[in-house]
Order: C-alpha cells, then sequence, then structure tokens
C-alpha cells in the first residue's frame, strides 16, 4: 500500500504566497481610498475653520470623547416630550437582560 501524502514542493507554496500578495497589492492599490496631503491640512467643505489643522482636530475630537463619555455614563433626558433618556450602558445591559428573561418565563 502506497503512502497517499506527497511532499509539497516549495515552488508551489512559493507560488500560492506570490498570488495571494498580488491580491493584497491588487485590493490596496484598486480598492482602498488615497487622500493627497492636502486633505490633512485643510479643513473639510462646511468644517468650521477652527479645525484646519491635525493638532485643532485632536483637541476636538478629546473634547468630544469626553462629552460622550460623560454622557455614557450618566442618567439624562434625550426627548422628554418623547419618553426618550441616555443612561449608562451598564444598566442598559441589566435592563435588557432582565426584559429578555421577563420574555422567555411567559
Amino acid at each position: 500500500m502506497s503512502n497517499p501524502a506527497k511532499s509539497v514542493s516549495w515552488v508551489s507554496v512559493a507560488a500560492i504566497f506570490g498570488c495571494f500578495a498580488l491580491f493584497l497589492l491588487l485590493v490596496y492599490f484598486a480598492y482602498l481610498p488615497h487622500q493627497s496631503q492636502a486633505a490633512y491640512t485643510l479643513a473639510a467643505e462646511g468644517a468650521p475653520e477652527e479645525l484646519a489643522t491635525p493638532e485643532k482636530r485632536r483637541e476636538y475630537l478629546k473634547e468630544l470623547h469626553s462629552k460622550e463619555q460623560a454622557k455614557g455614563s450618566s442618567y439624562g433626558w434625550v426627548d422628554q416630550a418623547k419618553g426618550v433618556v441616555h443612561l449608562p450602558v451598564e444598566r442598559a445591559m441589566e435592563l435588557t437582560v432582565q426584559e429578555i428573561n421577563a420574555g422567555s418565563k411567559k
């Protein structure tokens, strides 16, 4: 009885990796967006002038993230007329689990 497993040629393995590398290069150059340096140094159309530099954008994003973090860990109204509130994520998860468990017991 002969051994059904045959040795794989290193040339075949190299050819497979080469084809994969060519595919990745094609995807990189054809599908991924490339922006000029001007896109990073100028403010986008309609954006406020105070965000014209990368440093100012970083400061703005840092401030925005801190506001969102504070909002995500507190209670408050989003739209009081419609009864929409925001609450901490942990509490929202607890309420969702309670709601799912109450629905499965019925």
